[in-house]
């Protein structure tokens, strides 16, 4: 089973949502046959290199006064409830391309997961520059990956194509926002759903596999007995 998971590391829900797919996949019989995809979605392309206003000084500009304390109290709590200490008066919006190249490259050698988590931690938590590449260079180190590497990729423009590929597929999909789930290339649907949702799917999607495992096991019976 293939999970796609459309993301960007300047998204708080994505920190939530990775985290609720995590707990609900700790408990799914089928958890060792689940691949996950993470799949680039920019937020916000046009920002720079160099940090700005606060993440929470940002949803100030288009969230209405009454409403941004509440909406600000209510990420931090339900980032609490997963153990994450989401501070958005520390975190600072910066472009996240080679965010996302670097963590193509790091699914290439099987680090996508540990490495996404890090970068949504020195963003959300830490209030990191992400598009610094000292930074980026120091959390591929933490996850594991080969730095030399690593500095390469950042130097240049390798996954730069794949960035953009995952963009487009995303327009093709009609996501829209993120965390956006796809489970076996179905219909997209929030990762901010709850658990139990986000279970059903995953069961439904267990059942069609299993559905579609057998009728090939039958046809290929009928063909031997002829």
């Amino acid at each position: 089973m293939l999970i796609e998971v459309f993301y960007d590391v300047l998204c708080p829900w994505c920190y939530i949502g990775k985290h609720r797919l995590q707990r609900v996949l700790a408990d799914f019989p089928g958890r060792n046959e689940v691949q996950l995809r993470w799949r680039s979605y920019q937020l916000a392309p046009d920002e720079g290199r160099s940090p700005g206003p606060t993440a929470a000084e940002a949803m100030a500009s288009w969230t209405p006064p009454n409403q941004l304390p509440g909406r600000l109290a209510l990420i931090a709590r339900l980032g609490a409830d997963l153990g994450l200490a989401i501070d958005l008066d520390k975190a600072r919006p910066v472009n996240t391309f080679d965010a996302h190249r670097l963590t193509h490259f790091a699914a290439d050698h099987d680090r996508s997961r540990t490495l996404v988590e890090a970068l949504l931690r020195a963003y959300q938590t830490d209030g990191r520059n992400v598009a610094d590449h000292l930074v980026l260079l120091e959390l591929a180190q933490e996850v594991g990956l080969p730095e030399d590497e690593a500095g390469t990729v950042l130097a240049g423009h390798r996954y730069a194509d794949a960035v953009t590929a995952d963009q487009r597929r995303a327009a093709e999909l009609r996501v829209s926002g993120v965390p956006t789930l796809v489970i076996d290339g179905g219909r997209p649907f929030s990762g901010m759903q709850p658990p139990e949702v986000i279970r059903g799917g995953l069961d439904r999607a267990a059942h069609t596999l299993a559905d579609a495992a057998s009728g090939i096991a039958n046809l290929h019976n009928i063909i031997l007995t002829g």
